[in-house]
């Protein structure tokens, strides 16, 4: 036989017994499943299954939690190529079993703050330390209109704010449209709405209400409020404040310069007198609050007054210098216990008075002029965050011991005030602040702690 011969033979010979090979495989695997399908049918797996010992279960050891996913983990990995597939436009990570989804984070108010403040030159940031009269920003006698040499005006020095008095109003539609027109031309000037105030305590100290041009009731004086706050579920302090606060708002007011916090310690003090609630410490607080909320649950800002109390002095500061003897720990028993009030209910401005108190700040330097008052107690002690303003600069208890506006209004602003009100010459006060921050006097960083304060409030953080 030749050798190709042999060759074909033996290949036969291998595939004949793969052929073979495999039925035989195949006829023994189908008689395995007929037989398996007959015992399972007849119940005998099972029986023998469950006399079979069961196994211990196994315990895995747990790998502690970690701050941030592994990728090695299996689970994780399938889970992230899922939301990548499917989400592929949102920021969602995977990281452990254990942890809940949760909302989305409203955008941090801080980041808008600091944007609007970047965006702000140096002549605008000092602009919004001020509120005036519409009068000392355009030389005007009286101002009743908000036209061309008021917009030039707020152009130039797009002051923080403006305040009016009954010699502004002549009624509600004029009123409605020299409000309007002063908040556009300074929004327009430099990003940021204005405060339009005024002061509409209620009882003898209104702009508003009784005046002439208007038909608005005088919800009263605080003294008869605070009467009634005496009987326990009396709610007149924020009925007054909401009626105040909703005249004020459709005129177009933001801002109003009340409650009266001072707790009246001296009944023969006629400079504050029915403007108080009373004489308890606790009542005044919990009234002044009250009306507070009643403003601004209307749309107007409150700004408690005067710190650190005005009620135990019969002098006039808007007529000489006024000292009170008190010591610290004595005004925290009676003055101070209104104005820690609205500083844990997070008030949003208080007006810092001008009463000297020599037996705490160690000087007769007016509160609203004194570092000792209003960095280290109201700010440091209390912890008040909000806004500091002064009562107005033109009262002779400042300008006695501060005849140069400029020097005045330095001052106040290095001793923690954010707003200097009505200074006596607000062109040479603006210059002089400027002129601080030029020479490092005056730190930018000192005036974005104000301006932050100040934007808080007009942005409604």
């Amino acid at each position: 036989m030749s050798k190709d011969k042999r060759h074909k033979r033996v290949i036969r010979q291998r595939v004949l017994a793969f052929i073979f090979t495999i039925l035989i495989l195949g006829v023994i695997t189908f008689g395995a499943v007929i037989g398996i399908t007959y015992l399972k049918d007849t119940g005998v797996i099972d029986e023998l299954s469950n006399r079979l010992p069961k196994p211990e279960p196994k315990t895995e050891a747990v790998p502690e939690p970690t701050e941030e996913a592994s990728e090695d983990d299996s689970w994780i990995a399938v889970e992230k190529e899922i939301i990548e597939d499917d989400y592929a436009d949102v920021d969602t990570s995977v990281l452990s079993e254990d942890e809940v989804p949760t909302e989305e984070p409203e955008p941090d108010t801080d980041e808008e703050i600091e944007s609007v403040i970047g965006n702000l030159d140096m002549e605008e940031k000092v602009a919004q330390l001020f509120i005036v009269t519409p009068e000392s920003i355009t030389g005007m006698t009286q101002v009743t209109r908000a036209g061309d040499t008021t917009k030039d005006a707020l152009t130039l020095y797009p002051v923080g704010g403006l305040i009016y008095f009954a010699q502004n109003f002549e009624d509600p539609d004029q009123t409605k449209e020299m409000l309007a027109n002063t908040k556009q031309y300074i929004t327009d000037a430099c990003g940021i709405e204005p405060f339009l105030a005024t002061d509409e305590e209620g009882g003898r100290v209104v702009r508003l209400a009784e005046h002439e041009g208007f038909e608005i009731e005088n919800v009263g004086p605080m003294a008869d409020i605070g009467k009634e706050g005496a009987e326990k579920g009396s709610d007149d302090a924020y009925n007054a404040g909401a009626a105040i606060g909703t005249y004020m708002s459709e005129l177009g007011f933001n801002l109003d310069f009340a409650p009266v916090a001072d707790v009246l310690t001296d009944s023969s003090n006629e400079v504050i007198g029915d403007r108080s609630f009373g004489s308890d410490p606790e009542l005044v607080a919990k009234l002044s609050w009250q009306y507070a909320s009643g403003l601004q649950d209307n749309g107007v800002t409150a700004c408690f007054k005067h710190f650190p109390g005005h009620g135990s002095v019969k002098d006039d500061t808007h007529e000489m210098s006024v000292a009170q003897n008190k010591t610290l720990d004595e005004l925290y028993e009676s003055e101070l216990t209104p104005f820690q009030n609205a500083v844990t209910n997070e008030a949003r401005m208080i007006m810092a008075a001008h009463i000297s108190c020599p037996n705490i700040s160690s000087d007769n330097m007016p509160s609203s002029l004194s570092h000792r008052m209003l960095t280290e107690i109201l700010r440091e002690e209390m912890g008040y965050q909000g806004i500091i303003i002064t009562d107005s600069f033109l009262m002779e208890a400042v300008t006695k011991v501060y005849p140069d506006a400029g020097e005045a209004a330095v001052a106040a602003i290095n001793a923690g005030a954010d707003i200097v009100l009505m200074p006596a010459d607000f062109q040479e006060a603006y210059n002089a602040v400027l002129s601080a921050a030029s020479s490092g006097e005056l730190t930018e960083e000192r005036i974005d702690e104000s301006l932050r304060r100040i934007l808080k409030v007009k942005l409604g953080r």
